[in-house]
């Protein structure tokens, strides 16, 4: 009888302007989600197949011939490794800087009151929309002085230079919406400034904590330009810059290419599969009306 009626109420649902309008948005959610993935199972099956197939003139949708060889073509190669090295530091470093000069700055921000906070908002905002190019020169010649060229710090600072401004916006709202009573309630218990800071603010902003991290560690993993134009040495290139290796004179490898690529955008796709629920709301959650 239950169940009758759960049919009949689900059927007056579907004929209803909502169920049809819920219909219409998941079928284009499917549609748009189908654009966006396409190109990742594209790179994935490709990096599977063989030499043979991936450079004939019938193009398959999934590899005849399954084989892992490209896979350990590059998981077995010296000079990927040595990239794969240099890429983790690189990220690893960036990811520290950004951490460690854009909490204590959003915090700063965030709880206490700074003249002039609109306009360093401003500037954050504005050093954003910045494109890489435009900060070449100025921070090759600041790096030479430095002597910090072929070195790991300068793609490292020069990446913390724009993740620090998106680390400050994104964290403030979170500062700012922490009650003062904590901060109270932590004094009377004995707390300094730095123990609050690290016992309890750190904790309550979970969520936007790990939203950057992760953020600022896939700038400094996605990096090519800055890496490329300070790091003139070949065996400090990241991975981003010797996935050319596989063009020659004689052909291109795409499965060798494919297999590659997809190495480099699994570490993406993890953080994004398993931190989703995080990155999704600590960027929504940060982004409130003052």
């Amino acid at each position: 009888m239950n169940t009758e009626k759960e049919k009949a109420a689900k059927k007056k649902y579907l004929k209803s302007k909502e169920g049809r309008k819920n219909i219409i948005n998941c079928i284009i959610s499917v549609v748009i989600a189908f654009f966006f993935l396409f190109p990742i199972y594209w790179l994935i099956q490709m990096s599977f197949k063989t030499d043979m197939e991936s450079f004939g003139k019938i193009v398959t949708y999934y590899p005849h011939e399954f084989t892992i060889d490209p896979w350990l073509q590059n998981l077995q190669d010296a000079d990927f490794l040595t990239s794969l090295k240099n890429s983790l530091l690189i990220a690893t470093c960036a990811m520290a800087i950004s951490l460690i000069f854009g909490v204590p700055a959003a915090y700063g921000m965030g709880r206490y009151k700074v003249k002039g906070t609109k306009s360093f908002m401003l500037t954050f905002l504005v050093t954003q929309m910045l494109p890489a190019s435009v900060m070449l020169t100025p921070m090759y010649l600041t790096f030479s002085k430095l002597h910090l060229l072929g070195t790991y710090f300068a793609p490292a600072i020069a990446v913390a230079a724009g993740s620090i401004p998106f680390i400050v916006v994104t964290l403030r709202p979170y500062f700012k919406s922490i009650p003062v009573s904590l901060d109270e309630a932590a004094r009377i218990d004995g707390c300094n400034v730095f123990r609050s800071f690290f016992k309890i603010m750190i904790p309550t902003i979970k969520t936007g904590i790990i939203t950057v991290v992760v953020i600022s560690f896939l700038n400094g993993w996605n990096d090519l330009i800055y890496s490329m134009t300070f790091n003139v040495k070949a065996d400090m290139r990241p991975l981003t810059a010797n996935i050319r290796k596989f063009q020659s004179k004689y052909g291109t490898k795409w499965n060798a290419i494919m297999a590659y690529g997809a190495i480099l955008v699994i570490p993406v796709i993890l953080a994004f599969v398993f931190l989703q629920k995080y990155i999704v709301g600590g960027l929504t959650a940060g982004a409130v009306k003052e």
